[in-house]
Order: C-alpha cells, then structure tokens, then sequence
C-alpha cells in the first residue's frame, strides 16, 4: 500500500471517528437529514391528499351521474303524466290551460351582514314590477321582490315575507308571515274553521305566487282572537344559505 493511500485511509477514519462521537460535529448531518424527512413526508403526504381527493372527485361524479340519471328518469315520468293530463282535458273538452313556468336562480350573498332574511339573487329574467314565490326544493322558502332593481329574496324568517297558506284536512285559509325568529305566524283564519296542533301547512295558490300544495310547515300553537285565529308555525325550510333556488315566474 502506498504512503498516500495510506494517509487518505487514516483522514477517513478519523473524520468518520470525529463525526460518531463529536456533537458539533454531527450536528449538520442531523439537521440536514431531518431536512430531507421533513421533505419527504410532505412530499407523501401531499401525494396522498392528492389521490385521496381524485378518489372522493370521482365518487362524487359517479353520484352526481346517478343522481341526474334519476332526475331524467322523473322528468320523463312527469312529463308522460302531463301528456296525458292534457289528453284527457282535450278527450274532455275542458277549458283548462296551464302556463306555468319555473326558473332556477343563485343565490349571491346576504344583503346586509347579520340579517339572515334577506339575499341578493342572480335571477336574469327578473321583472321588478312582479313579486315571485321562492321555493326549495318542495317547500315554500319565501318571496323574491324588487330591492335597488334588483332581485332580492325575503325569505320565510323576515317579517315582510307574506303568502297565502291553507292549514289542516280542512284547508283553512289563512296569511302567514315572518316573525323575526325561526317560526312564522299564520294569521287571518276564520274562527269556524278548525286548526289545531300538528296541523300541516301549505300553500293555497291563491295569491297567484306559488303552486297550490307546497309544503310551509306545521302548527305548533294556536291562539283565538275575535273573529279570526292565528298559529305559530314551524317552517320546513330550513336552509340558511343555500347555493340555489327555484323561483316560480308564472302560475297557471
């Protein structure tokens, strides 16, 4: 062996002997590979979080295809169901016509912070001088009015909101209104007409805003006064910022 082989021999192993036992010098060593840990299990843990999310990505597709599957397959039955409905107004020469009209609409935010009643909508064929019943999904959710030329939603809660509402088997008619709170109160039901607790509420068409039959809500308490009753009701509705709407533009 040669005299500088082994003189490069003993600089290692004295160098590898300082780094074992020596703490200043080991140091570095450690900081840099707790470093490249650290680096590593970002790297693995982003790799994971990535194909976690393309795996929940596709299950929500594969649900959301199934879902508009079932709503085609309704769309198709309601619109048999309508052809023939109207076939048999035509075999029955009524005079009956429908023209109603429904309109899908975003909701964009709340139109003062702390006041969950009322939202600004995207409603594109919006016509100010109109007041529109809001629905979600079956169930009544408020009304849209003109607010700056603008659409905006009162719903259920706000004590402007007002509609027409038949209660109880025996469709006693009545107005029911926003209270401030969570429940609304149903007023102007004749006091012949019996309404009691648990009665369902819907609404009765009437005022030309919302279909007849679309789920208010229910009858929680009753009070009598002269001539006339009113009830509190606990609404179904109750979204508190939902993304969509439907809005019922034309009643038939």
């Amino acid at each position: 062996m040669s005299k500088e082989r082994f003189s490069l021999l003993l600089f290692l192993a004295l160098m590898i002997s300082a780094i074992v036992y020596s703490p200043t010098l080991q140091s570095p060593f450690i900081d840099l590979g707790l470093s490249i840990k650290n680096h590593y299990h970002t790297a693995v843990e982003f790799i994971q979080e990535q194909w976690e999310n393309h795996i929940h990505q596709s299950r929500t597709i594969e649900q959301q295809r199934q879902e508009l599957e079932r709503y085609r397959q309704s769309h198709l039955l309601a619109h048999q169901f309508a052809t023939e409905l109207s076939a048999l107004f035509n075999a029955s020469s009524t005079t009956m016509e429908h023209h109603s009209e429904v309109a899908l609409v975003r909701t964009l935010s709340y139109v003062k912070f702390g006041d969950m009643g009322k939202l600004w909508l995207n409603f594109p064929d919006f016509n100010r001088s109109k007041v529109y019943g809001l629905v979600y999904n079956d169930q009544s959710a408020g009304i849209v009015i003109e607010r700056n030329d603008k659409p905006m939603a009162l719903l259920n809660s706000d004590r402007k909101c007002a509609y027409a509402v038949s209660i109880g088997v025996g469709k006693a008619p009545g107005i029911v209104h926003g209270s401030g709170t969570r429940e609304v109160i149903a007023e102007y039901i004749p006091n012949y007409l019996p309404v009691k607790v648990g009665d369902e509420v819907v609404t009765s068409g009437l005022d030309h805003l919302f279909f007849e039959g679309l789920k208010v809500g229910r009858v929680t308490s009753v009070v009598q006064s002269q001539g006339y009753q009113s009830a509190v009701v606990t609404p179904y509705y109750d979204a508190l910022l939902p993304g969509y709407f439907h809005v019922i533009k034309q009643v038939r």
